[in-house]
């Protein structure tokens, strides 16, 4: 195999044009005439709102849909892809927020699966070993060939797609939101790919709702809004409000908006809380009304402290009081049941039932209020979903679509509704706004303010430093399973406090 990439194209033209791409599903226009070009070694960011057609554009693309009308062309060739293979074989390679790799397998053998090197019937593994070498060495990564891929760290196994499409020979690569669970460290590492492999003439179409990524990466921007092609700039000639303004279609004065509530006793009090090494003797309490953020590196033992808290995870020691009322919480249903909610890091593995219904999601931890004789009221169970969901104004076709079926943000309200049916007093953030649209973060900014409004508590875990900055009262820091800091006046902090205190 030749990990050579193919020469960039002469005379200007665009690796990648689509023309007025249309596509529609019962009972939705997806897209409407999008226009979309890239250039070779062009990093092209493509933006919008959850459900504005992005997705579904980069399936047309990838051959998981046939548009219902439009063209493409590559190289200034007109091309036709019926499926995924015809799309791969075109030179089209896609990275998925959701890995697609077969954690059993080593590196070498995700790279090659399906197109083994083989040899009167034999697989001949001394050369695919070779080929792997060199394109990992081509990425400038270190990556363990002979470990099943489920012993890699996240950012190893980002690499390993990014080996899978340079093994396809691919000349356009497509990464959606492929810094969501990378380290600030990583991220500046798979940059340094990126950077590398548009020099070789790869033309990558970069999806994120990470804005601050977009000036660091991207050299242009598409926006699509509802399915229709709205803008296109090149990134040094806009700001990042007028970027926002493009994709949300309206002024967005403030990304995070202004909140005045009075700071009542406090609510939740944690102290000497121990898990092995994960956390170490934390100790912290949340007041009425107040939204206190638990920040720090991943790995720093923000998610297994409020895993602690909520019962996910037994603690070795430590303390739990609500409301100065000391909680035995033993599991979740223990949390619940005392006003604790849990949003967790991963709404989709851990916060929601995919296959089932939305109704059905949202009913899972009330049905012991709504429940008779053993048998659920779906009287009240669907009065409290429509009100719930109409007031956080979720979008979907009705109380039967499945959860799975959902955009991010709509997922995430979802979750929220759940938690707002129980009135819990405090409520737990895991990264709250992970994979979520400048908009449908705005609504969410303004429901945490309607809560602690209401003294409700907040306890806000996020990697964002802007969004931490912008939505607590207070700032907690953690590192190694440790408080390593408090800032007690948050609106008036610096990232740079803020990392000083996460790498202590």
């Amino acid at each position: 195999m030749s990990s050579e990439i193919s020469p960039k194209p002469s005379g200007g033209v665009p690796l990648l044009r689509m023309r007025g791409i249309t596509k529609s599903f019962p009972g939705v226009q997806a897209l409407r005439g999008v226009d979309l070009t890239l250039m070779p070694g062009e990093v092209l960011a493509l933006l919008g709102e959850n459900g504005a057609g992005k997705s579904t554009l980069m399936k047309v693309l990838g051959g998981a849909h046939r548009a219902d009308g439009g063209s493409l062309e590559i190289d200034g060739l007109p091309v036709d892809f019926g499926s995924p293979e015809d799309s791969r074989a075109a030179g089209v390679a896609l990275i998925y927020q959701e890995f697609n790799l077969v954690p059993g397998l080593t590196a070498v053998e995700n790279l090659f699966l399906g197109r083994e090197r083989t040899r009167a019937g034999l697989i001949r593994r001394a050369d695919e070993r070779r080929d792997a070498a060199a394109i990992f060495s081509r990425l400038g990564a270190q990556i363990d060939l002979d470990v099943p891929c489920s012993r890699l760290t996240t950012a190893q196994q980002q690499l390993v797609e990014i080996g899978k499409a340079l093994a396809f020979q691919a000349r356009i690569l497509v990464m959606d939101e492929p810094t969501a669970a990378l380290t600030s460290h990583e991220v500046e590492r798979l940059f340094e790919i990126i950077r590398e492999l548009r020099r070789q003439g790869i033309g990558i179409v970069y999806i994120s709702h990470r804005l601050d990524e977009i000036f660091s990466i991207a050299d242009r921007l598409t926006v699509l809004r509802d399915g229709v092609h709205v803008g296109e700039r090149k990134v040094d000639q806009i700001t990042r409000r007028e970027m926002i303004e493009l994709m949300v279609g309206r002024e967005l004065k403030d990304e995070y908006p202004a909140r005045s509530v009075a700071l009542g006793e406090p609510r939740l009090e944690v102290s000497g809380l121990r898990r092995g090494r994960a956390v170490q003797g934390v100790s912290f309490s949340v007041r009425r009304g107040e939204i206190l953020a638990l920040t720090g590196l991943v790995g720093s033992g923000r998610t297994e402290t409020v895993r602690l808290i909520f019962g996910a995870e037994p603690r070795d020691a430590g303390e739990i009081r609500l409301d100065g009322r000391r909680l035995e919480i033993r599991d979740p249903r223990d949390a619940i049941a005392a006003g604790i909610g849990l949003l967790t890091e991963d709404r989709k593995l851990q916060g929601l039932v995919l296959g089932h219904s939305v109704r059905e999601n949202f009913g899972l931890p009330s049905l012991n209020l709504w429940s008779r004789s053993g048998f659920v009221q779906e009287t009240r169970e669907r009065q409290e979903f429509g009100r719930h969901t109409s007031s956080l104004q979720v979008k979907i076709s009705g109380p039967e679509q499945r959860a799975g079926h959902l955009s991010g943000g709509n997922q995430q309200k979802i979750v929220l509704a759940k938690w707002l049916a129980r009135d819990c007093d405090v409520l737990i953030f895991d990264e709250p706004t992970r994979g979520i649209d400048v908009g449908a973060r705005f609504e969410i900014y303004l429901l945490m303010n309607q809560l602690v409004a209401q003294g409700k508590s907040i306890v806000m875990i996020s990697s964002e430093l802007p969004e931490v900055l912008g939505m607590a009262d207070r700032i907690l820091v953690m590192h190694a399973g440790k408080i390593t800091g408090e800032i007690a006046e948050a609106r008036s902090a610096t990232q740079e406090q803020i990392m000083q205190l996460a790498v202590a």
